[in-house]
């Protein structure tokens, strides 16, 4: 189809012109009636976030999303350009993007009273629509909103409170289309002052001369809670002049958090790495583990980024592993899960008790308390209480395990081991190789052999064998002769 160069020629195509927050509502409604996926990529907020959010959108309001980090308030944000037009006409050379049915500054509007049904126009596609700013200290007023241009002035003799001598700010430039400012508390206050009237009444002052501009375009923020109290505050008049505050929210769930690091995660590599749900299921209760952590601080929050690398990272390890080994065994093994723990110390903030600890430490135990949980999903309690008097404890499933170390035997495993020495090593067990058909179903050899590292780590966060750590190696000794070497 042919757009229309001219404004003669969009009056006579019955071209209508709908105001951004309009185009944002209307073309919403129409993907609802139609069944579309509206917010690809999205995952966790079916029932919380989205309906909100879309209900902003229907009420035509501007909005802020508030959460911690990692929860996808940014992507979020850049996927409102998809309820806009696929191209709407400009007047060409406009700054402002202006409609050329309705100009808005003075240049503009001499241009369309001499130029006519001639003036014209170009069209704006909805990907320029869309700007963004990361809020800084160092931001000002005239980033935002404009300054005036002293050479400017000198050059066209004009005086300096003429509009024409004005250098617009990016909140201008976006006109007729969605402005969103990341972490908006950063931003001083007198900064966040200056946009009070651009959302209420659309005009502004300019080095103390006043403008009003009929701005067309959609406001949305994005804050962090932990920014109230860290590094700044949201002004409380520009807070309630922000109609729909839209707080985002971690994955409830282990399942939908693997969804996310799925689609999140690079793992397409050339050599092809199976990554078995035990395993996985470990890497996502990491993050859980840390959000509930007391060595963790809460009001920082874990992002979802952590499991994210660490799915690339245990990936890698075990990449590594085959070309040190020159194998084809791209297969996990516990031992990997320490291979994540640059993963965890960068993605957590620590409170003080844990800055004590150590980062690695810290990191080092949530990986364990992780084990630990996932194991207790898939094979019994190491220790069974009596549940009354006269009652006999059950029968101890690993007993024949705990004997082994018992004995002064220790079992050495490492992420470099090649596959057949770390079979064998594990297969020295006599009995373990049981207990892991019997609890964890699999017809895969390497999966069985996975889930025998898994019972000793699991008994070793049970406090039934224990775990010397030397030269990145893992040797699992007797509990007894540790304490006694200790």
């Amino acid at each position: 189809m042919q757009l229309p160069k001219t404004l003669g020629a969009l009056k006579a195509s019955g071209y209508v012109s709908r105001s951004t927050k309009d185009e944002l509502r209307e073309n919403l409604l129409e993907q609802i009636r139609g069944g579309r996926k509206r917010w690809p990529g999205i995952i966790g907020y079916d029932r919380t976030v989205l309906p909100q959010l879309e209900n902003a959108i229907l009420s035509k309001h501007d909005i802020l999303l508030l959460g911690l980090r990692g929860q996808a308030k940014t992507r979020i944000l850049r996927q409102l350009v998809n309820f806009l037009d696929e191209f709407v006409p400009i007047i060409k050379g406009s700054a402002l993007n202006e409609d050329p049915l309705n100009p808005i500054t003075k240049a503009s509007k001499e241009l369309a009273a001499q130029a006519g049904d001639d003036l014209e126009i170009a069209w704006l596609p909805r990907t320029d629509r869309y700007h963004e700013k990361l809020a800084t200290p160092d931001v000002s007023v005239a980033d935002l909103i404009g300054d005036l241009d002293p050479i400017k002035a000198v050059k066209e003799r004009l005086d300096l409170s003429d509009e024409n001598v004005i250098n617009w700010g990016i909140i201008p430039r976006t006109n007729r289309g969605i402005f969103a400012i990341n972490e908006l508390p950063d931003l001083q206050p007198r900064i966040q002052v200056a946009l009070l009237n651009i959302l209420e009444e659309n005009d502004f002052q300019i080095r103390g001369f006043p403008i009003r501009l009929p701005l067309d375009m959609m406001l949305a923020f994005t804050a962090n809670p932990e920014d109230y109290t860290n590094r700044g505050n949201i002004i409380t008049p520009l807070k309630d002049r922000i109609a729909s505050q839209i707080n985002t929210h971690y994955p409830n769930d282990a399942e939908t958090s693997k969804k996310i690091t799925l689609q999140e995660a690079w793992h397409d590599r050339s050599n092809k790495v199976e990554v078995p749900e035990l395993i996985h299921d470990i890497i996502e209760q990491i993050s859980f583990e840390a959000r509930k952590s007391e060595h963790v601080d809460q009001t920082s929050g874990v992002s979802a980024r952590l499991t994210i690398s660490a799915y690339e990272n245990l990936i890698s390890n075990i990449e590594r592993r085959a070309a040190l080994n020159n194998e084809k065994d791209f297969f996990p093994r516990v031992c990997d899960l320490y291979s994540v723990i640059a993963s965890i110390v960068g993605k957590v903030e620590l409170v003080y008790e844990g800055e004590l600890e150590g980062p690695n430490i810290v990191a080092i135990n949530l990986i364990g308390e992780a084990t630990k949980k996932v194991f207790n999903q898939h094979f019994p309690q190491p220790r069974k209480v009596k549940t009354g008097a006269d009652q006999r404890p059950q029968e101890n499933v690993y007993e024949a395990v705990t004997d082994f170390f018992s004995t002064g035997k220790r079992l050495e495993l490492s992420d470099e081991l090649p596959y057949k020495e770390y079979k064998q090593a594990l297969l020295q067990i006599a009995g373990l190789k049981e207990i892991a058909k019997k609890h964890y179903a699999t017809e895969d050899e390497r999966g069985v052999i996975l889930a025998m590292e898994l019972i000793l780590e699991g008994l070793h966060r049970h406090n039934l064998i224990a775990k010397e750590s030397p030269d990145n190696k893992f040797v699992y000794v007797d509990m007894l002769e540790n304490m006694l070497k200790d």
